[in-house]
């Protein structure tokens, strides 16, 4: 038996326009759920980061939040758990992956109820460290996805391996990037992807295959991709029904032939499953206890071995890059220094802005459109910046009116100039680039 485990993550960063917003959902995320309802024996597996649930929430697009839990409810789709603005982990401090993993928990959970029980964990842009295993762990995630090019051994296919904590161990899946990418470039189509998969079966052991793209791929990125590609391949693994009476029944040599490559051929391609991630936990055989690669799902070879780890979204020869991570270690620190300083209703209001603006402003959106390869849209930068500055804003307001030492007041006080000196260097070169 061949297991096929998609994964589909549904992401719009705090910035998106509701325009966008309207566009995505008719293109993708609707066109997408009614493929599922159509194809019950078509399981999958969905993380949606909270912004996006709570923004569709808020627009009104009730109706694709009632399908997901539909099918939750229905068994054919499971969650998954992430940070909720969609931060590259790795990056940030511990105790705000903590909190974008609680966050993220409690605000799906608000809108799905008792169906999003989260067993496995999808890293933003599956950004992996080893700092980040203890905090997935303690969260209750028994597994995680990260890309197939943080596997540090031989291809699994017949095992799955496990990444050790401090105190725990939870299993590691490795996203099969060659053919995900195939899918989401369009390299490849229903009849070649059902072939491919019958390719990598060696006749022997059970094996399996994941598979993970964002959903927005299918009708947004590629027009009609949910029904060219998706929908002929549930339609192609549905058992087709064979009356075995008509089978016997006096028919043309013709018709009895072809009935006889309908039963041959459907059970060909039951050999193919398709489940979610983890339904493979109940199939296969634990392997041994591995240490990934640092990477992301856009990270490469060559990028390892120059410990370039997130190069689309932190690549030291990206000098935005470097001043947009400085400008938001200084919004970070003076966010944390203003939420233990806010002491009375006035304070505590601006610190609660800081904090939960600070949240959107974590958000990897606009370090990916400042990487230029290609990838360079002024506005998205720009916005992502801005909330990063009402962020540092209302914290500063936090600091300069407690009772702090003025040597305290002074030092945030050089640090909001020197994030004022960055943010007009940032904004400079989005004008003369």
């Amino acid at each position: 038996m061949i297991y096929w485990a998609p994964l589909f993550h549904f992401y719009q960063p705090p910035t998106q326009t509701t325009s966008m917003l309207m566009k995505i959902s008719n293109e993708a995320y609707r066109p997408l759920l009614e493929v599922f309802g159509e194809f019950p024996h078509a399981h999958a597996t969905i993380n949606i980061n909270g912004v996006l649930t709570e923004m569709l929430g808020q627009c009104g697009y009730s109706d694709v939040l009632g399908n997901l839990r539909k099918l939750a409810e229905e068994g054919q789709i499971e969650f998954t758990g992430s940070g909720k603005y969609h931060p590259v982990l790795p990056l940030i401090p511990t105790k705000e992956v903590e909190r974008q993993i609680r966050i993220n928990y409690e605000t799906n959970r608000n809108y799905f109820g008792d169906v999003y029980v989260p067993r496995g964990f999808f890293p933003p842009e599956m950004c992996y460290s080893k700092d980040i295993v203890d905090p997935i762990i303690e969260s209750h995630h028994v597994w995680v996805i990260l890309s197939g090019i943080a596997c540090p051994v031989a291809w699994p296919m017949n095992v799955i391996h496990e990444i050790s904590g401090k105190n725990d161990r939870m299993a590691v899946f490795f996203r099969d990037d060659i053919l995900s990418n195939k899918i989401s470039f369009r390299n490849i189509d229903g009849p070649g992807f059902i072939e491919h998969l019958k390719r990598l079966y060696n006749g022997q052991d059970d094996i399996y295959v994941v598979t993970a793209m964002d959903a927005e791929t299918f009708g947004h990125h590629i027009q009609h991709w949910d029904k060219l590609f998706l929908a002929q391949i549930f339609e192609t693994l549905e058992p087709i029904q064979i009356d075995d009476k008509a089978m016997h029944e006096q028919r043309p040599l013709a018709e009895q032939h072809r009935r006889l490559f309908e039963f041959e051929k459907d059970k060909e391609d039951r050999q193919i499953k398709i489940v979610t991630i983890s339904e493979l936990l109940d199939i296969f055989p634990r392997g041994k206890q591995v240490e990934p690669n640092p990477s992301s799902w856009s990270t490469s070879a060559d990028d390892i071995k120059m410990q370039n780890y997130y190069p689309l979204w932190k690549d030291e020869s990206n000098p935005v890059h470097r001043m947009q991570w400085e400008h938001l270690y200084i919004a970070m620190d003076m966010t944390h220094k203003a939420t233990k300083l806010a002491d009375n209703d006035t304070s505590s209001k601006f610190a609660s802005v800081a904090r939960t603006t600070m949240d959107a402003a974590l958000h990897s959106c606009q370090f990916w459109w400042a990487s230029k390869k290609p990838m360079w849209d002024v506005n998205m930068v720009y916005r992502g910046l801005n909330l990063q500055r009402e962020a540092l804003l209302n914290a500063y307001k936090v600091i300069s009116a407690s009772s702090s030492k003025p040597e305290l007041k002074k030092e945030y006080y050089y640090k909001a100039l020197a994030a004022r000196h960055i943010f007009v260097q940032i904004t400079d070169s989005l004008y003369m680039d």
